[in-house]
C-alpha cells in the first residue's frame, strides 16, 4: 500500500502590492514572472520573494509603528513579523528599485537609481549584504509606517512548491520610480487596478488568486490614500480542491472563513498617522 505524502512545508515570503493613482483610479506595479521560473511561470505578480535567514536576525534601523504594533495586526509573533516587514522592504527594492527607507521617521529617499543604489541593490540580491547592513551604512532607517498589512495567503497543500505569502500595500515614495529590473521577471509595468481586471477575465494575462483578490480589493477604492485608510487584520487563506458537477476539479477560494478567514477590516486596530 502506497503512503500519501505529506504536504510541503511553506516558505514565508512577503509581497508588496506598490500604488500609484492613475485617471482611472489605484494602479499597481505588476511583474510578469519569466516563463524559464520554477513557480508561477508567466504569471503577473507583485514584488516579493521569501525571507532571507538575515531579514530578521540583526536590529534594524526602524521608523513607524512598533513591533508590538505589527505583531498584533499580522497575527505572529514580534520577531517574525521583523522578519517579514524587512522582507517586504527588500523584495521590494530588489525587484522594482523602490526603497522605503529615509534619513529619519518624516523623510524619504527620494531617488536610489545612481549607480551607487544599484550596486547596493545587487548586493542585496546576492546576499552580499543583509538590509540591516545596508541602511546602516548608509545612515537611513526603515520606514514601517508606509506599509500597510494586507492579507496573508499560503499556497494550496497539494502544490510542490509552497509559499506562506504575507501581503502589503504602499504608496510609491515620492521622487522614486519603479522600474524593470529583470532577474525573475521579464517584464514589469503599471496597471490600473480596474484594466489588470479586465485583462485577466479576457483571458490575457494570468493572475494568481491572491494577486486576483488584492487588486479587486484595490480596484474598490477611488485612490490610494483610501486604500492606505483601510484598517485590516490579515487571517490566513489556504485554496484547495473542489469536484465540479462535471467530475473536474478546480481551485477554490473561501475567503469567509475557511483556512484562516477573509482578510478584512480590523476592530481596534489603529493605523499608524
Amino acid at each position: 500500500m502506497q503512503r500519501k505524502a505529506s504536504p510541503v512545508v511553506p516558505r514565508a515570503a512577503s509581497t508588496v502590492a506598490l500604488l500609484r493613482d492613475g485617471a482611472r483610479g489605484p494602479e499597481a506595479f505588476l511583474l510578469r514572472r519569466a516563463a524559464s521560473m520554477a513557480f508561477a511561470a508567466r504569471m503577473h505578480v507583485f514584488p516579493g520573494g521569501g525571507l532571507d535567514r538575515r531579514d530578521g536576525e540583526a536590529e534594524v534601523p526602524w521608523a513607524g509603528p512598533d513591533l508590538g504594533w505589527w505583531a498584533n495586526a499580522m497575527v505572529v509573533e514580534q520577531d517574525e513579523a521583523a522578519g517579514l516587514v524587512c522582507a517586504a522592504v527588500r523584495e521590494l527594492f530588489e525587484e522594482s528599485g523602490v526603497l522605503l527607507a529615509g534619513a529619519d521617521a518624516a523623510t524619504v529617499v527620494a531617488d536610489v537609481t545612481d549607480p551607487s543604489w544599484e550596486s547596493n541593490r545587487q548586493a542585496l540580491l546576492d546576499r552580499g549584504v543583509a538590509l540591516s547592513q545596508l541602511l546602516r551604512r548608509r545612515g537611513l532607517v526603515l520606514r514601517s509606517d508606509l506599509l500597510r498589512p494586507w492579507a496573508h495567503w499560503c499556497t494550496p497543500i497539494f502544490e510542490p512548491r509552497r509559499y506562506d505569502t504575507w501581503f502589503f500595500v504602499a504608496a510609491l515614495p515620492s521622487g522614486q520610480r519603479a522600474r524593470h529590473v529583470g532577474g525573475e521577471a521579464d517584464q514589469a509595468e503599471w496597471v490600473p487596478a480596474t484594466m489588470a481586471l479586465e485583462a485577466a477575465a479576457r483571458g490575457e494575462v494570468a493572475l494568481m488568486p491572491p494577486t486576483q483578490v488584492t487588486l479587486e480589493e484595490v480596484a474598490a477604492h477611488p485612490d490610494v490614500a483610501s486604500v492606505l485608510a483601510t484598517p485590516r487584520r490579515v487571517g490566513r487563506v489556504v485554496p484547495w480542491l473542489t469536484r465540479l458537477p462535471d467530475d473536474g476539479v478546480a481551485i477554490r477560494v473561501d475567503l469567509d472563513g475557511r483556512g484562516g478567514g477573509r482578510p478584512g477590516p480590523a476592530s481596534g486596530l489603529e493605523l499608524p498617522s
